[in-house]
């Protein structure tokens, strides 16, 4: 304005500005209306994509979780695809942006760039992503007709006793929880076992905390209590189940055991239980352990575990802010070990095997009476 005829191409040529820009600042000054404070208008500015496109983040989102991978301890979750190959396909489904775009995007969701980690042990079996996929497919196969599918598994066991706990937790300064300097007790010491059971279509958890040991009569006992607490109200018309499990363990697919006392959960409730397991090495992607369990050790973090009355009601607390509940009982029955299933057991389960790796995926249907 000082410089007269001549003075917006100046201006323009010094700083880079737009002539518009320069010259609605100039009506701004001449109009009185000077912005003190800001950068521009209220309101004014380019809108966020995300705003411009709602259904972006659904998309991403859609597309990566196949592809997640995380530590279930960590709120945090992170891919293995680069942002350019997300954008590229992004693109191809009529969602067009930026590949940096895309990391701001991925950080606003909670995902982070990772480096290795040393969490595998041996080579991955050769149908590893196949297996996923078709698990995958199955589970929302269920969910679409309303059949009940959870995720199950045991958490680490737990001593029971002034031991202590990691994690922190908010406390008067100087004035930490004493605990035992040494955690190398004896057969004498008690445990807990919780065995879970995520319900992946209602976000609910139900825990049954074992004292004696964990075998896989252990384990279905868990999911027959979950059944018979909530399950047989709540899917009042159901007449199959759907099992995502680890693939080892008291649910382990080689388990005789695990079999034979799911085949008298079926005989019992009439329910065809159809069980797919994880590939070996990736008990980690199983949904319980970041929907579940890692939710209930951030809750009792911190926290000595003294006796099994404080890791109920620790567990039964546990609530996140997209709406879990967790139900929590103790199970102080006898569980033996050393239980021997003989062949003659097995050729009478009615075990009906999937086409596609029949020791992964397979069905236990009710014996007829």
């Amino acid at each position: 304005m000082s410089l007269g005829f001549g003075g917006v191409s100046r201006v323009h040529r010094a700083c880079g500005l737009s002539r518009q820009a320069i010259a609605r600042g100039i009506r701004e000054i001449k109009d009185g209306k000077v912005l003190t404070g800001r950068m521009r208008r209220s309101g004014a500015g380019r809108k966020s994509i995300v705003a411009t496109d709602p259904k972006l983040v659904e998309a991403l989102d859609a597309m990566i979780e196949g592809g997640t991978r995380g530590d279930p301890e960590s709120p945090l979750r992170w891919i293995c695809k680069s942002t350019r190959a997300i954008a590229r396909e992004l693109e191809q489904q009529q969602h067009p942006l930026s590949h940096v775009k895309v990391a701001q995007i991925l950080h606003d969701q909670h995902y982070s760039l990772q480096s290795n980690r040393k969490t595998e042990e041996g080579a991955d079996h050769p149908d590893r992503d196949a297996q996923f996929r078709y698990l995958s497919a199955q589970v929302k196969a269920a969910l679409r007709q309303a059949v009940p599918v959870i995720s199950v598994d045991t958490k680490k066991k737990e001593l029971i006793g002034n031991y202590e706990n990691k994690g922190r937790q908010w406390l008067p300064r100087k004035e930490p929880i004493p605990v035992q300097g040494h955690d190398f007790p004896g057969p004498n010491v008690p445990r807990a076992y919780p065995y879970g059971i995520y319900d992946i279509g209602r976000n609910a958890g139900f825990v049954n905390v074992g004292t004696d040991h964990d075998t896989g009569a252990f384990a279905v006992a868990s999911i027959r209590g979950w059944w018979r607490s909530e399950g047989k109200r709540i899917y009042a018309k159901a007449k199959r189940i759907l099992i995502t499990a680890d693939g080892g363990g008291s649910n382990g697919w080689r388990l005789r055991l695990w079999k034979l006392e799911l085949q008298k959960f079926a005989d019992e409730t009439g329910l065809h239980v159809a069980v797919c397991h994880f590939p070996p090495g990736t008990s980690k992607w199983n949904k319980i352990e970041h929907r579940l369990f890692s939710f209930i050790s951030s809750n009792w973090r911190g926290e000595p575990l003294r006796d099994y009355e404080t890791i109920v009601n620790l567990i039964a607390r546990t609530t996140t802010a997209k709406g879990l509940k967790v139900t929590c009982r103790l199970d102080h029955r006898k569980y033996p070990t050393g239980r021997k299933v003989s062949d003659k057991e097995m050729r009478l389960l009615n075990l009906k095997l999937n086409r596609f790796h029949g020791e992964w995926n397979y069905v236990i249907q009710p014996r007829l009476t």
